[in-house]
């Protein structure tokens, strides 16, 4: 077996464990009716194959291949032959539906190559003639429409087979040239202006988060792993199939479907046939799975429906925040175990019946969704990261979590507390979270101000909010983004997001929030309804009434007010903010916020720029006395 380097590319990363773990199976794809297996040595032959394709197309060490295609064993081998070959892999988010999207990254990281799904061509033939680097567009699918500077995947594999043939070691001579600080990915924030920023990640960029990631989370190597996130972020890489490399396990990938709808609908199949033990998850699929379990529960009827609801609240208080479990209330455990056998084993056949845990990323996850995900026996440990630190800085794990918390810091790595004039604070003292280590990026593409400016002397700023426990400290709690606070009349800044997350989470009314407050008199809530569940509120709350009528519109939207209130003096989550940062009117949106729109990114997260200029004149009205009043015509009108 192959002895890796001190500091290992990919590439000997890659090598290394596809040797030690040769004969097992590594990717899981669905064709047709049936999953096919791929072993770890076939992995790395076939990404060599397709690396000495790209090297008889003419590509040289350091040149940048975009990539966009749904999640599939041909991305990663597409990605491995372009890194294999010293390229530069470009991922771009198969999200992006405007021309100017994918022309800007496209351009911006001067890409020689764009490689393609058939389901993603038609974009990228629109956006090829406004990019005169790009000399081929490669499909992963047979197509029988080729166009002109078109070629297929099949005819880059059959490349690389003569290229090998006829110029015995060209490949490992291209592999001995590449060095752990090369560059092997650009990607692209999602950004809320037109220019989002390219960062650089290194060879060794990756494969230090996957050895730092080990320290704080361990995977049998059994296990199966189902990625049901897009594959051009840098999560899906390191928590996702460099990690199950690492441990010997393998990873499967939902069926792409003709449409992005169908593909969604495959999701719940591919669960049921795989049976993974473990899945990545961002709060947004968190709370979709959540929802749809509560209504499978729902359908059984109210004594099902009432059990349920008290072997929750048992296992919650006996939970607590997982790390302090049990105590005086060891009474409990009996129940635990038997509602668990009873109730929850059947929720978790609904997933697949070997669900172990899922590892949360992309943005904070409420406590309350802790909790409930811990209770029904499939605990979400959240972690937290950036794309600029490839992206893992902590996480919770079976071995250590504080629900609340975003997990313990990953080693090795030094981390910090800083306030605004850059100086480091004490445990329990909220600041700007800073670190040093070899997962900092490697900088931002043409772009030396933006680099120079986020890591100084070695130090990556991130620019989000957090303190570090006082009691523990290897738990970081992460309370917010400092681009995202919000700054009252009086100049006092505060960060939205637990308010934002607690009320989404914690209401099957509200499907989504968002505070604003720019200087402005008071705070507004603009809510994402969940219109079915309203309907069903009124209907209950008078039988017989008109869902359409203002009178039921009237009880929705004084439903929605009760559940902003529940922070106020009296409330169920009464004293959880101070009362001042508490909305004061409420904008009622008409719709969900959809990546289409551009609304929320790739992770589904909320894109907060972009939701406050799309709807300005909502925020606009909400400071005039009649948009102030809940029962404004806007309000009615979105119902």
């Amino acid at each position: 077996m192959t002895v890796m380097n001190e500091r290992p590319t990919i590439i000997e990363f890659v090598e290394h464990y596809c040797n030690k773990f040769a004969d097992k199976t590594f990717l899981r794809e669905k064709t047709g009716d049936v999953w096919r297996e791929t072993s770890f040595a076939d992995t790395y032959r076939e990404g060599r194959i397709l690396a000495a394709g790209f090297m008889a197309l003419g590509l040289q060490k350091g040149d940048r291949v975009s990539l966009i295609s749904e999640g599939r064993n041909l991305w990663i081998l597409t990605e491995l032959g372009i890194l294999f070959a010293g390229g530069v892999d470009v991922p771009l988010s198969t999200k992006l539906e405007e021309t100017n999207d994918l022309l800007f990254r496209i351009n911006h990281s001067d890409a020689r190559f764009v490689v393609a799904s058939a389901q993603q061509l038609p974009k990228i033939r629109k956006t090829v003639p406004g990019t005169p680097l790009v000399e081929k567009v490669i499909v992963l699918d047979n197509i029988e429409d080729l166009q002109e500077n078109e070629m297929t995947i099949g005819q880059i594999r059959d490349m690389g087979l003569k290229f090998m043939n006829d110029n015995p070691g060209a490949l490992d001579e291209r592999i001995a040239q590449i060095g752990p600080d090369d560059p092997a990915n650009i990607t692209y924030t999602s950004g809320t202006t037109a220019d989002p920023k390219g960062i650089i990640l290194t060879h060794r960029n990756y494969t230090a988060n996957v050895e730092q990631g080990v320290s704080v989370i361990d995977i049998p190597n059994d296990w199966v792993m189902l990625i049901v996130l897009p594959l051009d972020h840098c999560f899906a890489h390191v928590a996702g199939f460099y990690t199950m490399m690492y441990h010997g396990g393998s990873i499967a990938t939902v069926p792409v479907g003709k449409t992005p709808m169908q593909t969604l609908r495959n999701m719940p199949i591919a669960i049921k046939e795989i049976k993974p033990h473990i899945m990545l998850s961002v709060p947004a699929i968190s709370r979709n799975f959540k929802k749809n379990i509560e209504a499978g529960i729902k359908a059984k009827g109210p004594k099902v429906e009432k059990l349920y609801n008290f072997a929750l609240k048992n296992a919650i208080a006996y939970n607590k925040e997982y790390y302090n479990r049990g105590g005086w209330q060891f009474w409990r455990w009996p129940m635990v175990k038997l509602f668990d056998k009873l109730i929850f084993k059947s929720v978790r056949e609904g997933l697949g019946g070997r669900l172990q845990l899922f590892v949360g990323g992309g943005a904070l996850l409420d406590i309350e969704l802790q909790r409930y995900f811990c209770a029904i026996g499939i605990p979400i440990f959240q972690g937290y990261g950036l794309s600029e630190a490839t992206p893992i800085i902590c996480s919770n794990s079976p071995a250590g979590a504080r629900f609340g918390s975003s997990g313990r810091t990953v080693k090795p790595m030094d981390i910090k507390i800083c306030d605004s004039d850059g100086k480091e604070v004490a445990h329990g003292t909220r600041g700007e979270i800073v670190i040093r280590g070899e997962n900092v990026m490697g900088g931002y593409w043409k772009n030396p101000e933006s680099t120079a400016s986020t890591i100084v002397d070695g130090w990556l700023h991130t620019g989000d909010m957090g303190y570090i426990c006082t009691e523990d400290p290897r738990y970081l709690y992460v309370t917010g983004r400092f681009k995202s606070l919000l700054i009252s009349p009086d100049g006092e800044k505060y960060s939205p997001e637990g308010f934002e997350d607690g009320l989404t989470d914690g209401s099957k009314y509200i499907d989504n929030t968002l505070l604003h407050n720019d200087m402005n008199p008071y705070t507004i809530a603009l809510v994402v309804p969940n219109k079915e569940a309203l309907k069903e509120y009124a209907a209950h709350q008078k039988p017989g009434i008109d869902l359409e009528s203002a009178e039921a519109k009237e009880i929705m939207l004084k439903k929605i007010q009760e559940e902003v209130d529940s922070y106020r003096k009296g409330g169920t989550r009464e004293g959880l903010f101070p009362e001042r940062w508490l909305p004061a009117a409420i904008v009622v949106l008409p719709e969900q916020f959809t990546e289409k729109g551009g609304l929320v990114n790739s992770t589904m997260k909320v894109v907060r720029g972009k939701v406050e200029k799309f709807y300005a004149d909502r925020i606009e009205y909400a400071y005039t006395p009649e948009g102030k009043n809940l029962l404004n015509e806007k309000n009615m009108a979105s119902l």
